[in-house]
């Protein structure tokens, strides 16, 4: 076999090359009208390269063994880094990194766990590693949305919240229309997304299968079952994310940490 896999690469690497006319043509365009985003873009555009070209091998590799500790890895790694991301979001909550890797954690691993149970799909690197990618990079921008907004909320109505403690009503009754308007603020975009799938854009995953020859069909099967694990999957992780990061905003007598909220 030698290098037979780097000739192939090679040669289907020149049509995403020539598609990097399109970047060049975005940084002429932010040039002329002086926005000063043509290192940014051309930044952007060379990592998502490097990226992607690493993480095509990676895969090669891991499809081709045998051990599930392979899938078992790249899952993890995967949560690690959203955790990470969601967390720079919500910077300002204590802890903020740990609390969104583990909601991410929770929520796409349940997810996982009932489409394995009810034989969606089946334990092999092929399918399990693609679909934990989607649910983890949707319950990340979930996740980091749902932690900022809440502590932000509470920020601005910390005088509601104090209001509310010195009547002698508990923390979680204090700040449960703050949960409620971060959960809602964050889950909004993913049902809009499920509300409008196929009216306005084809999704990935079914763009696709088609394009790789499925039937149209079959496309549309797998893109429902799609929107179903994100919905699940988003909601779980935010939801467990509010609990996490909540006793972070108060003290052990139940009063605001007025340190959280310092910062802006």
């Amino acid at each position: 076999m030698g290098l037979a896999w780097l000739v192939v690469f090679l040669k289907g690497i020149m049509k995403p090359i020539a598609a990097t006319a399109l970047v060049f043509m975005a940084m002429l365009l932010s040039y002329y009208q002086k926005l000063e985003l043509e290192r940014e873009m051309a930044y952007s555009i060379l990592r998502a390269f490097i990226q992607l070209s690493v993480i095509g091998f990676v895969l090669q590799f891991i499809f081709t063994q045998e051990s599930s500790w392979w899938i078992l890895f790249a899952y993890l790694f995967m949560v690690s880094v959203a955790g990470y991301t969601a967390g720079q979001r919500a910077k300002h909550v204590p802890n903020g990194k740990y609390a969104a890797g583990a909601s991410i954690l929770a929520g796409t691993s349940v997810t996982m766990f009932v489409l394995l149970v009810l034989r969606v799909f089946p334990f092999t690197p092929r399918y399990i590693i693609p679909v934990s990618g989607m649910m983890v990079g949707n319950a990340m921008t979930v996740t980091g949305v749902t932690m900022k907004r809440l502590r932000d909320d509470i920020k601005m109505q910390m005088s509601l919240v104090e209001t509310a403690l010195a009547l002698g009503a508990t923390p979680h009754q204090a700040t449960v229309q703050q949960v409620k308007r971060a959960l809602v603020i964050a889950l909004s975009p993913v049902l809009d997304n499920a509300k409008t799938v196929g009216l306005i854009s084809l999704p990935g995953a079914m763009t696709g299968l088609i394009m790789g020859g499925a039937s149209p069909l079959e496309a549309i099967q797998l893109q429902i079952v799609v929107m179903n694990m994100l919905i699940g999957a988003s909601t779980l992780s935010s939801i467990i994310s509010t609990y996490l990061c909540w006793p972070a905003f108060f003290t052990k007598a139940h009063q605001l940490e007025t340190s959280v909220f310092s910062s802006i």
